[in-house]
């Protein structure tokens, strides 16, 4: 029971099993009661047969019975003298029966016997059949055959008064022979039935799941290589399966681009690290040999950017982590105001153009680092302008940065965004950067909920939903 095939096998036999078990009842049932409720009727007709042929006033030795193979019949007086008796029936009940001498004759009832001819009241009258009949099971000796019978009661008074019993049997052997032969028949299909729906439930689920078995296998191989270039096979049916196979290839596309991306930026990471380390430290080596050609500013700018790159690298690994920014509200113009006027020592002054009002929910800190970057970025780039400003476009608060610059060529207006690129190889290293404030400022953009992108070559627009 520990693979899915012998559970969904169980399952279907165990369901398919109870439906049949209720379903045979039931048909069981209901053949049960209509064989006897024909049994009933018959006895009923037979039994109203013989009353209507007494109330017309027929003789009791003349009455017409029906053989006693079909349709046992006794009729009895209201004392309990047999009147008459049908052809071959012995004892009904275990209790012998015989017409009595006096067949033919009626017994006076109490009634007659004081003179109320009328009777009681609602009692039949002469020559009337009671329209209530009643019925029991019981036995009957016919020509030394015991069976079961259903058993049929009318009342009836013949012409002179006289109230007589008639009880007229239908036999119970055809129906009880009928539900044994169905119940057999179910015992015995039944259990064939279970097994054919067990085996064709195993098969049908083993060719449906044997995609599944592909696609598992291929994982455990990718596991162990380690090679995630590989690709699970995807079965041609437009099923479930299909879209598993599919969407683990979407996963292991997306995996293996993101342990590329991981690959190249520690490899980028460690050659950037390794050139203000190596000038670093070559510079405080020939400081030790030659304190007079120490090169302290140089010193101090190398550590400096040394200490960018680290805050870079460690904000890039927390928002890989999934850091998500604090629900607090940003005032974006006041957040630009305040920045814009610490920015003493830019190249070129940063004007501060329209500020529209508007709060953003995120991490100031975070929003604070994008706008720095895009400053930083536009001080490159600038010939003698640099200008920020917020607007507001219906549900969107909108900081665009602007420079006077030669602008970002339009087929690389995504690419600027990827880590670690830098347009313009020519440029010095240090005037450079390491390609890490763009896309930082993206990164940080899309996990406050809006987006970052160049409008025109040199215009760089953040879009933020506006908090409440």
């Amino acid at each position: 029971m520990g693979s899915v095939r012998a559970r969904a096998a169980a399952g279907a036999t165990v369901v398919v099993a109870l439906a049949l078990i209720a379903a045979g009842t039931a048909v069981l049932l209901v053949l049960r009661g209509n064989l006897q409720n024909q049994a009933r009727l018959q006895a009923q007709v037979a039994a109203h047969e013989v009353a209507v042929q007494i109330a017309t006033g027929t003789p009791y030795d003349k009455l017409e019975l029906p053989d006693g193979d079909d349709h046992p019949v006794v009729v009895t007086a209201e004392g309990g003298q047999v009147l008459a008796v049908g052809e071959d029936v012995r004892a009904v009940d275990g209790k012998r029966v015989a017409a009595s001498q006096g067949k033919g004759t009626v017994v006076p009832s109490a009634e007659d016997e004081d003179g109320d001819e009328d009777g009681d009241e609602g009692a039949l009258k002469p020559g009337e059949v009671d329209e209530d009949v009643t019925y029991r099971d019981g036995t009957a000796d016919v020509d030394g055959t015991v069976a079961d019978y259903r058993f049929a009661v009318i009342q009836a008074k013949d012409g002179r008064g006289a109230e007589a019993t008639v009880r007229a049997g239908a036999e119970l052997a055809p129906e009880q022979d009928a539900v044994a032969s169905v119940r057999d028949a179910m015992l015995i299909g039944l259990p064939l039935l279970l097994v054919v729906v067990a085996g064709v439930t195993w098969l049908v689920t083993r060719r449906a799941l044997r995609p599944v078995e592909g696609i598992r296998g291929e994982m455990a191989a990718i596991t162990a290589s380690t090679d995630l270039s590989r690709r699970v096979p995807v079965p041609s049916s437009k099923d479930e399966i299909g879209r598993l196979a599919r969407t683990t290839n979407e996963t292991l596309a997306a995996l293996e681009s993101a342990v590329e991306r991981q690959r190249r930026f520690v490899a980028d990471a460690s050659h950037e690290l390794r050139s203000p380390i190596a000038s670093l430290r070559t510079q405080l080596e020939v400081g030790v040999a030659h304190p007079e050609l120490l090169d302290v500013p140089g010193a101090v700018e190398d550590t400096v950017r040394l200490q960018r790159l680290a805050a870079d690298l460690l904000l890039l690994a927390r928002l890989d982590a999934g850091e998500r920014p604090s629900g607090a509200r940003v005032d974006l113009a006041a957040m630009v105001r305040e920045e814009s006027s610490q920015r003493v020592a830019d190249r070129i002054p940063v004007r501060v153009g329209e500020l529209a009002g508007g709060e953003v929910a995120g991490s100031r800190s975070q929003l604070a680092r994008v706008l720095g970057n895009l400053l930083d970025n536009a001080q490159r780039h600038a010939v003698a302008s640099v200008r920020v400003a917020v607007v507001r476009e219906g549900e969107w608060a909108v900081l665009r940065v602007e420079d006077d610059g030669p602008g970002v060529p339009e087929s690389e207006r995504e690419r600027i965004f990827e880590r670690f690129v830098r347009l313009d190889d020519a440029r010095a290293r240090d005037d450079g950067g390491a390609g890490l404030g763009l896309a930082i400022a993206r990164d940080v953009a899309v996990r406050h909920g809006g987006s970052l992108g160049v409008r025109t070559g040199s215009v760089f627009e953040l879009r933020l939903p506006v908090a409440g």
